[in-house]
């Protein structure tokens, strides 16, 4: 059995000015950087939790996080970023359609959430198999790891009622190919 840590990045600029962002990027604000501080603090020191390994997306964001949580040497994915929202990239939250996006962004450039599921869900697939190790740090975002978990949803072991908020932690059981949510962990900032 391995443990996997999927963790949200810690809040940014766009996320205080209500911007759109995916696969683009903005730094983290003092708060987020606080929120990454508390996750290792309240989170992996309080529980003892032995991270082998760690990886994040390739934005900014998210790599900042994993060095706020953890020392280890990591490495980057790009299909851990966040959804790609096409030309809506950088603009207001105001102009989201109604959820579910579905197919919404593929107009614009961007992906449908078929594809994102797709997308994320083999990332974190290919390198939790592909790890000798026990215990997985991955950073990554929001909207991925929510289409993560509802891809895995009938398998865990409680319902998710809270939002993925900045810096959550998500804790998965990997065993006989099936990721099986164990907990969520919401830092208090």
């Amino acid at each position: 059995m391995k443990s996997i840590y999927l963790v949200r990045h810690g809040q940014t600029l766009f996320n205080v000015q209500h911007k759109i962002q995916g696969f683009c990027d903005s730094p983290l604000t003092e708060l987020g950087i606080k929120q990454a501080q508390a996750t290792k603090k309240e989170y992996f020191e309080k529980l003892n939790i032995p991270l082998d390994e760690a990886h994040c997306s390739t934005s900014e964001r998210a790599v900042d996080t994993l060095k706020l949580i953890t020392n280890l040497p990591f490495k980057v994915h790009k299909d851990l970023r966040e959804w790609n929202f096409g030309t809506y990239e950088g603009e207001g939250e105001h102009l989201n359609p109604p959820l579910p996006y579905n197919d919404f962004f593929v107009q614009f450039g961007g992906e449908s959430q078929k594809q994102l599921t797709e997308r994320i869900n083999q990332a974190i697939t290919t390198i939790t198999e592909n790890s000798k190790n026990k215990h997985i740090l991955i950073v990554s975002h929001g909207a991925a790891i929510a289409n993560f978990y509802r891809q895995w949803e009938k398998y865990n072991t409680f319902k998710r009622t809270e939002r993925i908020k900045n810096c959550s932690v998500l804790k998965y059981d990997f065993t006989d190919g099936i990721f099986q949510l164990q907990s969520l962990f919401n830092p208090d900032c």
